[in-house]
């Protein structure tokens, strides 16, 4: 005699396989990609909210016709500019904020920065206020000394530039060279 089959175990044993919930896998995306989208609207906006407290700051000058002969040029990357001594205040009004290429140009009368897709400045001479050699701006952390940080004067503020030279070792006599230019200016100002 054959032994009774049980049809009860046999259906346990056979199991269909898991059936995917693309809904709620879709769900789960579609809630993640609003969630990026509105972080980055977020930002977007706190980027607007402060170029609109900083609408105060003056329009930047603009080089003149004749600036004079070159005493330095730098190639690199313009990182920024923030309050002088607040390195994280970024300042984003009149396009100081755009991060890009940069080609710097010391001058008798001033540093003249053009940026290829930003807006072009320049720094008159008697704006001038130091420079220094620094690890980070607003944003941007390198090397010890692997930032050349211009401090000059535009209206009523103090503004702390950062520039990263694609040869480092140039920075130095940047560094030097503009704290000289501002040591002779106040020196030619005192003795008047």
């Amino acid at each position: 005699m054959t032994p009774p089959i049980n049809l009860a175990a046999e259906a346990v044993e056979q199991k269909s396989a898991e059936v995917t919930d693309w809904a709620a896998h879709l769900g789960w995306v579609v809630g993640l990609l609003l969630f990026i989208a509105l972080v980055y609207w977020l930002m977007r906006q706190g980027w607007k909210w402060r170029a609109e407290l900083q609408s105060g700051l003056p329009e930047l000058p603009v080089t003149p016709e004749q600036p004079g002969a070159a005493k330095l040029t730098l190639s690199g990357r313009y990182h920024g500019s923030t309050t002088a001594g607040q390195w994280l205040d970024r300042i984003v009004a009149r396009g100081l904020g755009t991060r890009s290429r940069v080609e710097l140009t010391l001058t008798d009368a001033g540093i003249d920065v053009v940026r290829p897709g930003a807006a072009d400045f320049f720094i008159p001479v008697a704006a001038l206020r130091g420079a220094r050699l620094d690890k980070g701006i607003a944003g941007k952390v390198l090397t010890e000394g692997g930032l050349l940080v211009v401090t000059w004067e535009h209206g009523d503020r103090r503004i702390d530039s950062g520039f990263r030279s694609d040869r480092a070792a140039g920075h130095t006599a940047w560094v030097e060279a503009i704290n000289s230019i501002h040591t002779t200016d106040t020196t030619e100002g005192a003795a008047r």
